[in-house]
């Protein structure tokens, strides 16, 4: 098989991984965008970077390893095959590629919030105790919607 079909396949599988990842997460299938300083990526970004995850790890780990780009002759060594097993790692590699930088952006996002809340005067009791229910970006959101209605309260 032509090894350029190979790694197209692979990293197809690898951004199929990338879109179950972009399913599952927060980020959703919008683009990649900027929130309260921290990159967030879309679905374009998980879709990439499971393609790459899962490419690279064929190519170093798998039976890309073995592939001569640059040779004149083949021998029966260099014969590529391409496994359902290799399709189905690439999967399961592009969505853990998509999802260690989605856990990346959701850390990132929860530090933000502690600077949001450390930075606040006063959070209201009531909310304080609520306000960890939910992903990272909702967390982050109703901490400065808090510490906003904590300060516009402060001013009257």
């Amino acid at each position: 098989m032509n090894p350029w079909i190979c790694a197209s396949l692979i990293s197809l599988f690898g951004g199929l991984g990338g879109v179950v990842n972009a399913l599952l997460s927060d980020n959703g299938f919008g683009l990649p965008r900027k929130e309260s300083g921290v990159w967030c990526p879309g679905a374009i970004s998980n879709i990439l970077i499971g393609a790459f995850a899962a490419f690279s790890s064929w190519a170093f780990y798998g039976s890309g390893a073995a592939i001569e780009l640059a040779g004149q002759t083949q021998t029966p060594r260099s014969v590529i095959s391409l496994r359902f097993s290799a399709l189905a790692g690439a999967f399961l590699v592009g969505v853990a590629g998509a999802k260690w930088i989605t856990n990346e952006v959701d850390k990132r996002l929860l530090k933000e919030t502690v600077k949001v809340a450390v930075n606040s005067d006063k959070l209201p009791r009531e909310k304080s105790e609520h306000i960890t229910e939910g992903s990272p970006r909702q967390v982050l959101h109703e901490v400065k919607e808090a510490c906003a209605t904590c300060a516009a309260a402060e001013e009257l």
